[in-house]
């Protein structure tokens, strides 16, 4: 007897890149970020980003194997997962956070649904938010940096936008000193997740991924231009309460929110309209979180809420059949 042919759905065009070729590419575009928070924060970032990378790939294979399912580790989705985790996380984040951490991203956010493609949301934030809301403490237990070679240790600092929201709050305007340059916000000299220390690390690596092709300018542009547009309104009407569109762009976890964590190719719209609208989507949310939220970050959260709307932007804004009548039905 003949074996059965192996049927899958729709689509079926072959795309140029596979998905551990995309994967490949998106690990190395992260080096940059990951050697900047490792030249900051010493071995501390160092030991983070290796145990929420192992753990990933560990939870990966023992769900799959558990599930009954080919283990495909190897197709680099759990170390990317595991990389942006840690991106996600302080410094000095307990070993048993972090791998609480891999547990959420792989087994919650990820393969209760299916495993790669089919989960709806963002695993890294499913974990960041989730670690947020249960370890409040350890998630805003902040250091200042300590570069290799300096001979300091690690010490309590508070981030950029954490001193900002306490000085509003507390006396209603900016605070007297900046807590950095801008140089320092777009260097990376600053406290914060491992992720969100060097703007400019992560645009190198997003420059990478545009040149690959993998990247495209739909989601970060109307992201980013969102916020600064929004920002810039605040700012204009209250610059002694709010602060300007530059400081949003350079702290916080922004950057990696709008090209690594937004872009998600599954959690995601398809369509360039739907990514722009995502886009804008996203950068509104952040911009009301960040000034009237309970959090001085609105990065996850704001991406979260799109990643649930993104099948209704998809089933509206999904392209006319070719021959279809305006208003008709569509395919």
């Amino acid at each position: 007897m003949e074996p059965l042919p192996y049927l899958e759905s729709s689509p079926h065009v072959h795309a140029p890149q596979q998905t551990a070729q995309i994967m490949r590419a998106v690990i190395y575009s992260l080096l940059p970020a990951c050697a900047a928070s490792v030249y900051f924060f010493g071995v501390a970032a160092l030991w983070v980003l290796l145990l929420a990378t192992l753990g990933c790939l560990a939870v990966e294979a023992a769900c799959q194997r558990l599930m009954g399912k080919p283990v495909t580790v190897s197709d680099g989705s759990a170390v990317v997962t595991g990389i942006l985790l840690a991106l996600n996380l302080p410094p000095t984040s307990p070993w048993w956070l972090t791998l609480l951490g891999a547990v959420i991203a792989i087994a919650i956010g990820k393969q209760v649904y299916g495993g790669l493609g089919a989960n709806p949301f963002n695993p890294a934030l499913v974990a960041r938010v989730a670690l947020l809301i249960s370890f409040p403490v350890q998630m805003t237990t902040w250091s200042a940096p300590a570069p290799l070679g300096s001979g300091q240790d690690l010490v309590t600092a508070a981030t950029p936008l954490g001193e900002w929201k306490s000085a509003v709050l507390l006396t209603g305007t900016l605070p007297v000193a900046p807590p950095g340059s801008t140089l320092d916000y777009l260097l990376g000299n600053m406290p914060g997740c491992l992720g969100e220390v060097s703007a400019l690390a992560i645009l190198l690596g997003a420059a990478y991924l545009f040149w690959r092709k993998i990247l495209t300018w739909h989601i970060p542009v109307s992201y980013l231009g969102s916020v600064v547009l929004l920002a810039g309104v605040f700012w204009l009407a209250d610059p002694g309460r709010y602060p300007d569109p530059l400081f949003h762009l350079l702290t916080g976890g922004l950057m990696l929110g709008a090209f690594y964590m937004a872009t998600d190719m599954v959690t995601s719209p398809v369509t360039p309209y739907g990514m722009v609208l995502f886009g804008i989507g996203c950068g509104v949310l952040t911009v009301l979180i960040r000034l009237f939220g309970g959090y001085p970050e609105g990065v996850s959260f704001a991406i979260l809420l799109m990643n649930a709307a993104t099948p209704l932007i998809d089933r509206y804004l999904h392209p006319r059949v070719y021959g279809a009548a305006k208003g008709g039905a569509h395919g």
